[in-house]
């Protein structure tokens, strides 16, 4: 582990420094050449699966009050709607018709990325005694990752400095192309629509049941039925019938927890509302993540989550073929200093 200009402390268990003092790709790192060509030769048929929802769904903000669909309008042209706009209007010898539009994206509103600036902890880094907010590999708020307002102390103070993950935002994810093997574990064909919250035991049983097999480097996508159940809704999401009825990860389950540490996975990519159960189990602890599978892995390890993908089709075509196994490609947008982003991943199979 390099020395670290940010810290003198790292969380216990984490990977902080393991990839140099200054990473900002955390187990991304582990997708090498060698990792995409493991994926390239679960490609067998040919045949490509769209791994996103639709990008205005959920629908309405039911599931979340602070997410909207997005907004899709004409860009402007001359004072008017640039949308089958006849270049005529302005030179009676153009034939052209030109249409161009915008939109107003929450960029985890539907099928999203987090980056791991999406959710840090408050955490002594200086070994002071005087714990700060901060990120993975000791990356700070209101220093590497900016908004408009410093939370401190209980104040609120205004900062004019540029806004946005100065560090750790989601334009290195897509720099690095996100290419590599993918591997199913389809917790809706054990488990259907029970609400299951699945640990260790659980997970376990899944994997020996199915023949699933985690290796260092892979990306993880977690079948749950939730995703598939919000299209049935058809842009009327029902929280309380979703979050009953489809399955999540325990983050309260320390074994669970440390088989994502030890088995060196890169990515968990779900089709569910977090990956893990929300609200999660009672802590114990006199102070706690509320996201304890967050804290975990996008604070300790380095470790990407994926949520609301859509798993459906993908699933069913590999439990039928016999297969756990395929290449995936998951490239968010390259927008530099955003916490997270839409994304459109592509499994080949």
């Amino acid at each position: 582990m390099a020395e670290n200009p940010r810290w003198k402390r790292r969380p216990a268990g984490s990977t902080w420094g393991d990839f140099g003092p200054n990473d900002e790709l955390g187990r991304l790192n582990l997708v090498t050449p060698e990792k995409v060509l493991q994926g390239i030769a679960e490609v067998k048929t040919g045949r490509n699966f769209c791994l996103s929802l639709p990008l205005d769904y959920p629908g309405g903000n039911a599931l979340n009050p602070r997410r909207n669909p997005p907004v899709l309008s004409p860009t402007r042209r001359n004072g008017k709607s640039n949308m089958n706009y006849p270049l005529r209007c302005d030179d009676p010898t153009a034939l052209d018709v030109v249409s161009d539009d915008q939109v107003l994206l929450t960029l985890q509103y539907s099928t999203q990325w987090d980056t791991l600036a999406h959710v840090g902890q408050y955490f002594d880094l200086d070994g002071t005694g005087k714990p700060v907010d901060c990120y993975y590999n000791g990356f700070r708020a209101g220093t590497d990752v900016v908004g408009p307002t410093l939370y401190r102390d209980g104040q609120e103070i205004p900062c004019d400095l540029p806004q946005g993950a100065r560090h750790l935002g989601v334009e290195n994810i897509a720099a690095s192309c996100v290419q590599g093997r993918g591997v199913m574990i389809d917790l809706e064909a054990h488990f259907g629509r029970s609400g299951r919250i699945v640990g260790y035991e659980d997970l376990m049983g899944v994997l020996a049941k199915d023949k699933v097999v985690i290796e260092k480097g892979d990306f993880v996508c977690i079948r749950t039925g939730f995703a598939e159940a919000l299209l049935e809704m058809k842009k009327q999401p029902d929280p309380k019938v979703l979050f009953a009825t489809t399955s999540a990860l325990d983050g309260r389950d320390d074994r669970l927890l440390q088989w994502i540490t030890d088995s060196q996975l890169v990515a968990l990519f779900a089709d569910n509302y977090g990956v893990e159960a929300t609200p999660s189990r009672p802590c114990m602890d006199d102070v706690c993540a509320t996201l304890p599978l967050h804290a975990h892995c996008l604070f300790k390890l380095g470790v990407y989550l994926g949520e609301m993908w859509y798993h459906t089709e993908l699933a069913d075509w590999l439990r039928a073929n016999g297969r756990n196994r395929f290449l995936l490609t998951a490239p968010p947008l390259r927008l530099p200093g955003a916490v997270g982003s839409p994304a459109t991943p592509v499994a080949t199979v």
